[in-house]
């Protein structure tokens, strides 16, 4: 199984990278002077791995396992996570939301995630309750530059998207958002996780993950499904069950977050919303 799964590797990758991504990061500075933070809002079905996904970028700058955003799974409330190295932090935050339920998702949780990223959305909000009015006191009427999200990322797990059995209501609920705000330019990136759970091949060495013809073919429906470039899309494995980070997880969620952060920055430099 494994073995016939393998094919040319059809996307270049650097394993030995993950210092420079690291030092990139660590250095970054936002294009725009006025943004101190650039913030990135992560969404997801529950379960696909989206919180995993916060606490591996924080592990894999921390040198560490760390869960901070697995211990506040369970909140249905907007909370920002600063990403530290050593003693500093870095200039981005990640937004994190309630996830997503596929059988109870609304119109109203649908506005209340656009809303977020145009920064109209104060951190304590807590989404489910009520749709968010302009007479709420998480509303932000006049968001600055820093309160809005410049780069939406969805966390897929990797599952979700076969031939002839994808979820097909997240994946609606995903594409109505994806069309809300495409004609922003807001740019979107898909972080493709639980890769080890779709391929054996993947399971057996992480490294393979770019020369697995399953994977391949599970990141072109997803851009098919979803209308995003197979090139903002990032397959990755989350930390689980481990106790030390690994290099090679590492450099699959540096590499991530690093494309990211220069969508999110491209997208800064183009200005506000004007919503």
């Amino acid at each position: 199984m494994g073995a016939s799964e393998s094919i040319a590797e059809w996307r270049t990758f650097d394993w030995r990278e993950k210092e420079a991504l690291k030092e990139r990061l660590k250095t970054f500075t936002p294009s725009n002077p006025d943004v101190t933070n650039i913030k990135i809002l992560v969404a997801g079905q529950i379960g696909a791995g989206k919180s995993s996904f916060i606490d591996s970028v924080l592990s894999a700058f921390q040198g560490e396992i760390v869960n901070e955003a697995l211990t506040d799974r369970r909140t249905k409330r907007l909370i920002k996570y600063r990403i530290r190295s050593g003693h500093a932090d870095l200039p981005f935050e990640i937004c994190d939301i309630k996830g997503l339920e596929p059988e109870k998702i609304s119109k109203s949780q649908i506005d209340d995630i656009v809303k977020t990223i145009y920064g109209h959305v104060k951190e304590g909000y807590e989404f489910g309750k009520k749709p968010l009015t302009r007479d709420d006191e998480h509303y932000n009427e006049n968001p600055s530059l820093s309160d809005q999200a410049f780069c939406l990322v969805y966390v897929i797990e990797a599952n979700t998207f076969q031939p002839y059995a994808e979820d097909k209501r997240i994946i609606e609920k995903l594409r109505n958002i994806h069309q809300e705000i495409s004609d922003k330019g807001i740019p979107q990136v898909i972080v493709m996780s639980k890769v080890d759970e779709a391929s054996y091949l993947v399971k057996n060495d992480l490294q393979m993950v770019y020369r697995s013809s399953i994977i391949k073919e599970k990141m072109e429906l997803c851009s098919a499904k979803l209308g995003v470039p197979v090139s903002h899309i990032f397959p990755v494995k989350n930390y689980h069950n481990e106790i030390n980070t690994n290099d090679v997880v590492d450099v699959l969620i540096l590499k991530a977050l690093d494309q990211i952060v220069r969508s999110a920055d491209g997208r800064l430099r183009r200005g506000a919303y004007n919503v």
